[in-house]
């Protein structure tokens, strides 16, 4: 199907924020409410639509609607449409006044408690009125549906998604840390099979931090410890390990960025390599606003001396 004139005249922003109201919503009478006009009204645009393209857009049922194959490429559409000029609107207001903005990124939580905590800092002392807005979770599913505009994590590997840019910043270990309270913070060396009946406090299965750990112990010929305490939350393992009783593993370049009292100490334990890239990710043919590219200018700054570093 080709796309000419006539079609795009009958397929504007209007008629593409109504079909999304009804795709979210999954209800013509629901989107109407939202939108502040009538279901009718909001039937015959949806019907507009579908005679335009020539394909069914929504699969209509007592329960409600549902969006098509055809539909949910519109939905994607109509996302990128409205991102991409909400964009240009923030862009031209930049342009106008080069100290204000808003920006969007996703990164786990303890990166957020370090590494862009400075970057933020930084960037706020310079363009105050700048607005900044963290995702700390499902951040390749936020950074498709185009909620943030970048990323930045670990990479386990190559990027293998299609629609990704990635830029290493540098790379990154993981090590066992223990709050400077803990007995085992004293020590001046520590072997792994000491530590296969302590108390771990662990992120949730699927992070990236759990398998440097787990080739760690198999690698020493030790079945990998118990955790005793699984959390998502970074600040509620720091609670954890702040008694004094549980260790844990970080990016040791996170340990950089605790400031004059630091509250956790890496101890003094050889683990085989495991260094991986921290990268900032963006969407390609993704236009990035002035402010993303400030913040990335700041983040390469601040990363520079990671990059230099031998861990």
């Amino acid at each position: 199907m080709e796309w000419d004139d006539l079609r795009a005249r009958r397929l504007g922003t209007r008629e593409l924020r109504i079909f999304l109201a009804v795709a979210h919503s999954q209800s013509m009478a629901k989107a109407a409410k939202t939108l502040g006009t009538s279901q009718p009204a909001i039937s015959k645009a949806v019907a507009d639509m579908e005679h335009a393209l020539g394909v069914r857009l929504l699969d209509r049922s007592p329960q409600g609607v549902q969006p098509t194959q055809y539909g949910r490429a519109l939905v994607r559409c109509g996302i990128a449409v409205f991102n991409e000029l909400n964009q240009g609107i923030n862009e031209i207001g930049f342009l106008v006044d080069p100290t204000a903005g808003e920006l969007r990124i996703g990164c786990p939580d303890a990166l957020a408690a370090g590494m862009i905590q400075v970057v933020i800092d930084r960037l706020l002392r310079k363009h105050p009125r700048i607005t900044l807005h963290i995702e700390t979770t499902s951040l390749y599913r936020e950074l498709r549906e185009r909620n943030v505009e970048l990323v930045i994590n670990r990479m386990p590997g190559p990027v293998a998604e299609e629609d990704f840019d990635a830029e290493i910043l540098y790379h990154d270990s993981v090590v066992i840390v223990a709050a400077a309270n803990n007995p085992w913070a004293l020590r001046r060396k520590v072997q792994l099979a000491d530590l296969v009946n302590e108390s771990w406090v662990m992120p949730q299965s699927d992070s990236p931090l759990w398998p440097a750990l787990i080739k760690a112990f198999h690698a020493s010929g030790l079945k990998p410890p118990r955790a005793a305490v699984t959390v998502s939350s970074f600040h509620v393992r720091i609670s954890f390990l702040a008694t004094g009783r549980f260790l844990s593993v970080r990016p040791e370049s996170t340990l950089r960025f605790q400031g004059r009292a630091p509250l956790l100490k890496a101890l003094p334990v050889e683990l085989p390599s495991n260094q991986e890239p921290v990268a900032i990710m963006t969407l390609k043919n993704r236009t990035l606003s002035p402010v993303a590219r400030l913040f990335i200018d700041h983040a390469r700054e601040v990363a520079k001396p990671l990059a230099k570093r031998k861990w």
